[in-house]
Formats: structure tokens, sequence, C-alpha cells
């Protein structure tokens, strides 16, 4: 689970990020940047139902999601806002092939320390 200060909540900071955030897509997922004036990065993901009817299956997704972004939070800039967006074709994808298309997004976006 990610610490309450890493977390997006609010719809006003989601609708901020996706009208003057930069992006990033590959088949699998989505990453939408854009810079905050905090000291720690935020994270938030969307899962949609077009992905999956079956809640089980969109929260099991939402954990892989945040999970990677626990193990690599130290080597990620801080003073971000991200949305991670998945794709439909990412139900097929095993935990380490979402983390490596995650990885490829923040390498091309240039968010590594």
């Amino acid at each position: 689970m990610l610490k309450k200060q890493n977390q997006l909540t609010k719809d006003k900071e989601f609708d901020n990020v996706f009208k003057n955030g930069k992006s990033s897509y590959d088949k699998a997922l989505g990453v939408k940047v854009m810079a905050n004036k905090l000291n720690d990065s935020r994270f938030g993901i969307l899962v949609s139902t077009k992905i999956s009817k079956k809640a089980v299956e969109r929260n099991r997704l939402k954990r892989q999601i945040r999970e990677v972004i626990r193990l690599s939070l130290n080597e990620i800039k801080s003073g971000y806002d991200f949305i991670i967006i998945t794709l439909p074709s990412v139900l097929g994808k095993t935990s380490q092939e979402i983390e490596e298309s995650f990885k490829n997004h923040f390498k091309k976006l240039k968010l590594y320390k």
C-alpha cells in the first residue's frame, strides 16, 4: 500500500494532471506526468470497467501496479504527480511485464534519478 502522501486523491488533482501533463503510452499502460510543488511524488491509478467488468480483476491490477510503484519509489524523481492508465491489453500481462512497461515509460519521460 502506498503512503497517503504518495496518493492522488481528489478529482481536481486528476483533472489538472490530465489537462496539463505530459504523456507516454504503449499497448498495456499509459502514464500522465505533471510537476507539482511538493517534496513527494504522488500517484493515481485508473482501471476502467472497460478493462474488466469484474471488480476482482480490476483491484488485482491496481495492487500489482501499486507494488511496482512501491518498489521503484526511491528511483523516481520527487516532485511529480503521476496517473497510471491501464489499457485493455494489460489483462493478459504478468507482474514482470507490467513492471517492464512501467519502467520503460519512466525512462522515456526521464523521470529516474
